[in-house]
């Protein structure tokens, strides 16, 4: 599984001082909350002339999309890919980190598509990041360092993942939600549980971009059959982490019935462990930042066009559902302008994918648990 990176695989600062910066912004809350809750007149002012307007509507034909860890190995190239290829239907691409944002932004801006970029950078400056946007991408957080336990990870990550969605709530209420901040299947219940407690939520506008596990699924089906991976389709279903992730491979597009059962079972592992693939190639220096980056962009296209009205609009995501009795699990979504549309059925699962859905439930609980006993003990 990849993991979300930021701010701490640049340059600028030491690790140390970078995880130090990161847990200040964590920190922060108990000043800032009065803050949150409020913008003064000249701030209101300013913003404005920024051509977003507060009751959501694009003031010039688009969407504000803003990015939470937007000079990170993830954010970088998904802000490269949302001016490249969404810009006929971004009117702002806001990018928000703590550190390295201008020249992200700089960069950016001067690639000839329409979408104008901003450059929004500390805590001081996440109220204009936020205000006014439609969608919230958050591929915020840390990777795991030589030193540091998977409980000393989650801790960091969980608090930037809280700290962003106080913001939200303050800011633009209204937004569609995007989570790639791992452990993804922590961090979405940790989203809900802010939200609920700021009176927020809306079930239908939270995700976790679990994509990536599409992506990877329908490619190495295409791989094997010799098809283009852009012709298959797959359900991905359960969570964003190894035995969780549940690949449909009976439901695919193409048949796979001169596939062997053991040959499925290694595909089915191969896309579970995808993320690993991915860090052992790199030897260390690196997770799933493009692919992931490309899965992002793919899912923020998918949610821009069902905003503006496109109808059809099917995606995996990890969600609140009650699809099946755990309370988050990703499925096959019916999108439309105000967020969830439907959540469709799982289609009938074969013998083994049956055993590997039994087999994830209490992983998938744990998870869960994990993010929201986080937010009610902190």
């Amino acid at each position: 599984m990849h993991a979300a990176n930021n701010d701490l695989q640049r340059h600028a600062a030491p690790p140390t001082r970078r995880i130090g910066i990161l847990s200040a912004h964590v920190d922060d809350n108990a000043n800032s909350t009065r803050t949150r809750r409020s913008i003064n007149t000249e701030q209101h002012t300013a913003l404005e002339t920024n051509n977003v307007i507060s009751s959501g509507i694009p003031s010039r034909g688009g969407f504000k999309v803003t990015v939470l860890g937007a000079a990170g190995g993830i954010g970088q190239p998904l802000c490269l890919l949302l001016k490249q290829d969404c810009s006929n239907m971004i009117d702002e691409l806001s990018l928000y980190d703590v550190a390295n944002t201008a020249g992200v932004a700089a960069d950016l801006s001067h690639i000839s598509t329409k979408a104008r970029v901003t450059s929004h950078t500390g805590p001081d400056q996440l109220s204009s990041a936020l205000y006014g946007s439609h969608i919230v991408i958050i591929p915020a957080g840390v990777p795991r360092k030589p030193g540091m336990s998977r409980d000393d990870l989650f801790k960091i990550n969980a608090g930037i993942v809280k700290t962003l969605l106080q913001g939200v709530a303050s800011y633009c209420p209204q937004a569609w939600i995007a989570i790639i901040s791992n452990p993804v299947n922590s961090t979405v219940p940790i989203a809900a549980e802010v939200l609920k407690r700021e009176g927020v939520l809306n079930p239908r506008k939270l995700f976790g971009v679990t994509t990536l596990d599409v992506v990877r699924a329908t490619t190495f089906i295409g791989d094997i059959l010799g098809v283009d991976p852009k012709d298959v389709s797959v359900p991905v279903v359960g969570g964003h982490a190894g035995k969780t992730i549940l690949p449909l491979l009976s439901s695919s597009s193409h048949c796979l019935g001169g596939v062997s059962m053991s040959d499925r079972k290694a595909l089915m592992e191969r896309i579970q462990d995808a993320g690993t693939e991915v860090v052992k190639a790199k030897a260390g220096a690196g997770s799933a930042t493009l692919s992931m980056a490309y899965a992002a962009a793919e899912f923020t296209k998918s949610c821009l066009k069902a905003m503006s009205g496109e109808q059809g609009i099917v995606e995996c995501a990890y969600v609140i559902s009650s699809v099946t009795d755990v309370p988050f699990f990703s499925s096959q979504l019916r999108l439309g302008a105000q967020g969830i549309e439907q959540y469709l059925p799982l289609p009938r699962m074969s013998e083994m994918e049956r055993e590997n859905f039994e087999a994830m439930i209490p992983e998938l609980r744990a998870s869960i648990k994990k993010g929201t006993d986080f937010v009610a003990n902190s």
